[in-house]
Parts: structure tokens; sequence; C-alpha cells
């Protein structure tokens, strides 16, 4: 089976029909996405590319972007979407690790280029956000005809890189069969229909934008207003034309701060859709009291896309992340993988045809994080409510979620534990009324060190690491509170720092 397949039998009868329409008004059409995937799986295959082979691409959102992923899909390569804001370092770990045999980048990131040339990566092809590069030039003179290449159910569609608490990003290998089971069961409950228009505005280097809005989107086989990047007044301008719009809670923050949303203009929106982090109850309220329209919460991950969804014709609960999936198979366990009562905390363990393949060259990781029986250790803790809906309660895993992005604190504290002077650090996640959550770093100095410049120190991390996971604030404390292994305790940092924090968010925000 190939997804691109599984798509192609929901195409609209007529393919001049459109598939991407942008703000400003230009129109790419079911026909164009036929033909603009066609002549990359052609380019692909001109450079060498076999199926299996990994395509590395680093650029901006564009219309683009998406005839690239169908065309690996197509070809049979694995698509390999990496976060725009990656530096150079962590990079270097990304070529080193996935071998792929062809990079897109963006013509201006020279840091990419030299790298590629470094790793002996085999082919560099370029497209820029408007759209332009050598991808578009050298695919242009290539048939538009390619014959969808067949792959066995195991096959790899892509690889999505996922931070781990060791702070060495893991690549979640993900199935054409793990990809065309989730998007059927988001079909179905979700009820995507003939008349729905998705507005997306989230990235595509990660499931939610790549796979859970594009994949629902092409299995339905209608249209969507296609913004490249976030902005709450594009936004507001293209709901009226819009049946569903998914967003991170932070979107949603902006929105309900925006005078210019109302119910006239949510009129036709008859699916509001958030994920990828907690929602504030006071955050759900606003959007409500703003609009007349309820947030439906999903639960979801990389490594399973989504795994649970509330009901969209049920009242929401708070706390509640819904039922699980069709297919998918949800229990809650204690240590010692027993299923807890209902109503007790336990870690959410799941197994269903959405679950990823594992860690590419981590078999060790791999069979550490499943069960004998086949069920994926979340690390996410949960209970189950009388009606069966899953509540998350914390997340065992050491992580946080920042206005929509994973952000591990291991890899934030080894960079700062390696700055001159620093004997230890410890990051933490703190509430944040934009981004859900944000990191407070607690860092401890090396007897006779010069005093620390926090905020020079907070700067210098934007060399090594990606913006979204700097920290907002750092303090210097005499030492890290730890318990009797010698684990340092977070929850007393959370403690002691919350009123210190309070004060300075409300000051910078």
């Amino acid at each position: 089976m190939n997804l691109f397949d599984i798509f192609r039998a929901r195409f609209p009868d007529d393919l001049s029909a459109p598939f991407m329409t942008l703000p400003d008004g230009r129109v790419f059409t079911y026909v164009d996405l036929d033909a603009g995937s066609s002549r990359m799986a052609h380019l692909l295959a001109s450079l060498g590319t076999s199926p299996g082979d990994r395509v590395l691409m680093q650029v901006e959102k564009s219309p683009q972007t998406v005839f690239l992923y169908l065309a690996c899909l197509r070809a049979g390569a694995v698509f390999l979407p990496l976060n725009t804001a990656y530096r150079a370092d962590e990079l270097a770990y990304f070529l080193a690790d996935a071998e792929p045999h062809v990079v897109v980048t963006d013509p201006a990131n020279t840091a990419l280029i030299e790298l590629c040339a470094q790793h002996k990566v085999a082919h560099v092809l370029t497209l820029d956000a408007a759209g332009e590069g050598t991808l578009i030039t050298q695919s242009q003179t290539k048939r538009d005809d390619w014959s969808t290449t067949p792959r066995a159910e195991t096959d790899l569609g892509a690889i999505l890189y996922s931070s781990g608490t060791t702070g060495k990003p893991k690549g979640v290998m993900l199935s054409h069969a793990n990809l065309a089971a989730n998007a059927r069961a988001l079909h179905e409950i979700w009820g995507f229909g003939p008349h729905d228009v998705l507005l997306h505005a989230l990235p595509i280097f990660h499931t939610h934008g790549l796979f859970v809005a594009l994949n629902t989107v092409l299995l339905n086989g209608t249209g969507m207003i296609f913004h490249t990047k976030y902005s709450a007044d594009d936004v507001l301008n293209d709901l009226p034309r819009a049946t569903v719009f998914m967003g991170v809670p932070t979107y949603y923050v902006r929105l309900s701060m925006h005078p210019k949303l109302t119910p006239e203009v949510c009129r036709n929106i008859r699916l509001f859709l958030s994920g990828s982090a907690p929602l504030l109850d006071e955050t759900f309220k606003s959007f409500a009291a703003c609009t007349g329209k309820e947030i439906v919460e999903r639960y979801g991950m990389t490594e399973a896309g989504i795994i649970t969804s509330a009901d969209v014709n049920k009242p929401r609960q708070a706390g509640s992340v819904g039922w699980p999936l069709p297919g998918v198979s949800l229990r809650i366990v204690d240590g010692d993988n027993n299923d807890v009562p209902r109503g007790d905390t336990g870690e959410i363990q799941i197994k269903g045809p959405n679950l990823f393949q594992g860690y590419w060259h981590k078999p060790e990781k791999t069979a550490e994080d499943f069960t004998a029986d086949g069920f994926f250790k979340t690390g996410d803790l949960a209970h189950f409510a009388p009606d069966g809906m899953v509540n998350i309660v914390g997340r065992a895993k050491d992580m946080m979620i920042s206005g929509g992005f994973n952000v591990y604190p291991k890899e934030i504290e080894t960079v700062i534990d390696a700055m001159p002077g620093v004997a230890e650090s410890a990051v933490v996640g703190m509430p944040h009324p934009d981004f859900g959550e944000a990191g407070l770093a607690v860092v401890t100095m090396n007897a006779g060190a010069a005093p620390l410049d926090t905020i020079a120190a907070l700067q210098s991390l934007k060399d090594s690491l990606a913006n979204y996971k700097i920290p907002k604030m750092m303090v210097v404390a005499y030492a890290l509170p730890r318990n009797a292994m010698g684990k340092v305790q977070k929850n007393l940092l959370r403690a002691e720092y919350r009123a210190q924090w309070d004060g300075y968010i409300k000051a910078n925000t």
C-alpha cells in the first residue's frame, strides 16, 4: 500500500477543484497537486533516490513543500522535515544520523549547505519561502505522469525527530500504514464531509500540521485555505470561508485577545481543534465567550499521531482529552504494567495501527519503550474518568511543551552546564500566559567563578539552540534541592521560584 494511492482514491471527480487557496488569492488545484508532485517524484528518481532513501527538508512553509511531501510518498522515499529554527550543531546531528540522499534547503541557508558538503550528502536542492529554487527549476522539465511506487504496510513514509530526555533526538519511523490508519480514524471521528474547508495555519515540520491537518484534507478530497505563517489577523480574515480550524493553545490565546474575534467571524466554523499542548481552562472559557464555540481537545504524540479526542457533539470536560480513537487500545498502568483502578493515576500505554515502527538506528531504545505484549510506554500520566474519558495529569518524562513544541530540559541543561563557571543547571517548565509553558533555568556556580550575567547567558544559548527552547528566565542559586537518591527535585524549584517567575512574566508580557 502507498499512502498516496489512498489519497488519490478520494480526490474529487473534477480535478480542477481547489486544493490550496492562499490569502493572496492564488489557487492550487488537484491538477496542480498531481502534476507538481509527479514532476518532483521524477526529479528524485533522476537523482538516484531509491525507495527508503531519506529526503531531508528544512525550508519555510509553502505550497511546494506540500508537493514535495507527496512526491516522496509517490516515489517511496522517506520524507524527513526539520524545524526551520534548528541551528548548525543540531543540523549536523540530523545529517549524521539520518544519512539523507537528498537535502532541500533555502538557498540562503549557507550553514546547512556547508554541512551537507562535510557530510557528503549526494544532492542538495534549494527552495525559498516564495516557492522558488532548484527543486522547482529542475522538476519543471520532468514528466507529470509518475506511477506510484508500491509500498508494503511497514515501509516508511516519514521520519520525524522527537527529542528525548537524554537530549539526543530520536527519529520516529512512521510507515504508510501508520499514517493511513490515523488519517482514517480522524476523518471518521471528526466527521469530515464534502463541504469542509480547513484553515491551515500550522507549520508542517511536525505531526500536527503535516499529518493531522494535511492528511485529513487529502483523505477528504476537499480544499484548504493555506497560510504560510500564523497571524491572528490573517486567520480572522479567512475564518468566515472555513469550516475547520486546527491550532495549538497559543493560537487560541492570541485569537481570544483580538478585538475582531466575534461570533459572526466564526459563524461557519463547525470544528475548532486544539492540541500539541494542554489547553488552559481560562483559554477555553475566554474563547467560548467571544465566539459561542467550544474548542475540541485531543491528545497525541509523534510516535502515534492522535491517540484520543473529545467528542465533537458533547460538552467539554475540563482536563479531559476524550476517548481513544477507533482501533487504538489504551491502558493506564502502574509501575508493574498492571491496570490501575478507574480514577487512579498511572502511565498511559497504547497499541494500534497508528503506532510507529520504532526509533531510527536505536533498536535498544525501541525495545525499552515497548512492553512484552506490544504496548508503547508514552511516559504520560493520566486517569480514566467515570465515563471512560482520559484525563492527563502530568508527564513522567521530563518534558515541557512551549507554544506547541516539545522542549526537553536535558538538552538545554547540557548547553548551560558547558558555560564558563557554571557547576550545574536545572531547567523546569513554568506556566506562561501565551506559550502554555516556558523554561526557567536555575544555575549553580563553581567556587570562585565570576558572577554570571544571566541575560547575556540566555542570549548566548541562541548560538546552539532553537529560539523556542531558550528559557525565558535564569536565576543563580546556592544549590539545587535533591532527594535521598541525589535526584534534583524540580517540583521544589517550581514552588520556590513561582512568585519571582510570575513577577517577571507580568513585567515582560
